[in-house]
């Protein structure tokens, strides 16, 4: 240990965000670090991510994952080596994928953390496209909206880490047409040149309904819904009958304060028999490995290409975190720790 410094330093939660986060609801803390108690390691962080759904973890509700607490480090999604082992079958010097994000340095509970191998994929993509956004797409599209061959499938927050996937999944699987919806003219171009869309959107440049409408003459059979609001709305007008909606997010509504105006069109899945389910990402981990074989192989393959926006420093952690709210990154972003 004494190699490793005496202290990490970890991002708190310090005030619970009303509608946007400021920095100010933050704080960069040192917390002392010692040797790893029986059955734990000592990781330093590579890279750790930062999602929207953590947004939600930051209000005071009971909800499906615990809330972050105030002044306590926050948790999420790390890649990193072993510095320290004192738990069978972890050796210094192993790659491991763990929950406690957001700083530099962990001490981590062996049952809670995975060997990863840095040969077979870069180590970020067991954080993005090998992982949970990576398997939230691929269950989501084919398990929870039961995904068939010459299904049209509309995607929104298409150029994110999710989104990304499920387009181009659907594609690989044989889908009709796949339209996709970003907040930037080059993340549109991105959609159709490398990911292959068929067709795809710039939602500020518009209307979203007439856009999709255009977009989708025939109409879809599958929305995968990131965003909510007017995209939801614009897609329950544009799904045929028997339609499927995949609620993975809602990041439109992440920050208001306000009730959205939209949907308003909800009876629709009445008359067209709209089948609409919320997912979790934690409810498919049995499809796991299909996932990993299946979605590996076209990584390998250069069948499925993805992107991942990089943000260097532990310390600009919390402005990566808000840049995912803005929109700021194309495909996975990821806190790379000094």
């Amino acid at each position: 240990m004494s190699t490793l410094p005496a202290v990490s330093r970890a991002w708190h939660l310090v005030a619970r965000p009303h509608g946007w986060p400021k920095a100010e609801d933050f704080a960069l803390r040192e917390t002392p670090l010692a040797a790893p108690a029986e059955g734990r390691i000592l990781v330093k962080n590579l890279h750790f991510s930062v999602d929207p759904y953590m947004r939600g973890r930051m209000n005071d509700v009971k909800s499906y994952t615990p809330p972050f607490q105030l002044d306590q480090p926050m948790d999420g999604g790390a890649v990193g080596v072993v510095v320290a082992s004192n738990a069978e079958g972890f050796a210094e010097g192993d790659h491991v994928l763990h929950g406690l994000g957001w700083r530099d340095y962990a001490d981590v509970p062996a049952q809670h953390a995975k060997k990863v191998d840095p040969n077979l994929a870069p180590l970020s993509t067991y954080l993005g496209v090998l992982g949970m956004p990576g398997l939230t797409a691929y269950a989501g599209l084919l398990e929870v909206a039961s995904f068939k061959e010459g299904d049209a499938v509309f995607v929104s927050g298409a150029a994110g880490a999710v989104g990304s996937q499920v387009g181009q999944i659907a594609k690989l699987k044989g889908a009709s047409r796949v339209i996709g919806s970003a907040g930037s003219d080059e993340k549109v171009k991105l959609l159709v040149e490398e990911y292959g869309f068929d067709a795809a959107f710039n939602y500020k440049n518009g209307d979203v309904a007439g856009q999709l409408k255009a977009a989708a003459p025939e109409g879809i059979d599958v929305y995968f819904d990131n965003v909510g609001g007017d995209h939801l709305e614009a897609a329950i007008s544009r799904l045929n009958v028997h339609g499927r909606i995949t609620v993975c997010g809602l990041i439109s509504q992440y920050n208001a304060t306000e009730p959205p105006a939209a949907p308003r069109n909800l009876a629709m899945i009445i008359g067209k028999r709209l089948r609409m389910q919320g997912m979790l990402v934690m409810d498919h981990q049995d499809m796991a490995p299909q996932f990993i074989q299946e979605v590996g192989g076209w990584i390998a393959s250069g069948e499925l290409k993805y992107r991942e926006t990089f943000v260097e420093g532990v310390e600009n952690g919390v402005d990566a975190f808000l840049g995912v709210l803005r929109g700021d990154n194309t495909g996975k972003m990821i806190v790379s720790v000094k």
